[in-house]
């Protein structure tokens, strides 16, 4: 069959969905498991407002992301969330406690939709592949999630192996499937 006439099949399949879909990175595959887990997640909310809890449910005190992603004028997030944990752990905190912009929202993303999203600079706050590595690898609010206290649940990987998968996947060109 020529070119030309296989085209119109194989979008018509593409529109049925029919066609195999496109295969994950492997590489990438162990960092989604950890980007998608509620410690990430809650803050990377398409939402106007924060998720808290393993279930993502909306926050309690009806806080609203406001402006610059720190709350509403009336309810800024750091009149409850300091630099650290307090209150024996149930009110978690880090430096700069605040939701990701709604550029950097992940909900309903794929595997290959998130890791485009992060690749793209003008999604991911203008990072390069190596500014992306330092921020998830030294960020205090990154870390935060790998020890958040108050009996909350922790990502799948742990952080030194969570930095190994991110530098394997940067090394070897950042693929997204």
């Amino acid at each position: 069959m020529s070119a030309a006439r296989w085209y119109p099949i194989a979008a018509l399949a593409l529109l049925l969905g029919l066609a195999p879909a496109r295969a994950d990175s492997p590489l990438f595959d162990p960092l989604y498991q950890v980007l998608t887990h509620p410690r990430c997640m809650n803050c990377h909310t398409k939402t106007q407002f924060p998720r808290q809890g393993d279930d993502r449910r909306r926050h309690e005190q009806l806080v609203m992301r406001g402006a610059d992603n720190h709350g509403a004028p009336t309810l800024q997030c750091s009149a409850c969330h300091q630099d650290h944990n307090v209150a024996d752990g149930k009110v978690p905190g880090a430096p700069h406690w605040a939701l990701a912009p709604l550029s950097m929202a992940w909900e309903d993303l794929s595997s290959p939709q998130l890791c485009r999203v992060l690749k793209d600079t003008s999604l991911n706050g203008n990072k390069s592949l190596e500014q992306l590595y330092t921020h998830m690898a030294e960020d205090e609010l990154v870390l935060w999630g790998w020890t958040p206290g108050g009996g909350r649940s922790t990502p799948p990987l742990d952080h030194p192996e969570f930095v190994v998968a991110l530098r394997s996947w940067i090394n070897a060109g950042a693929p997204c499937d």
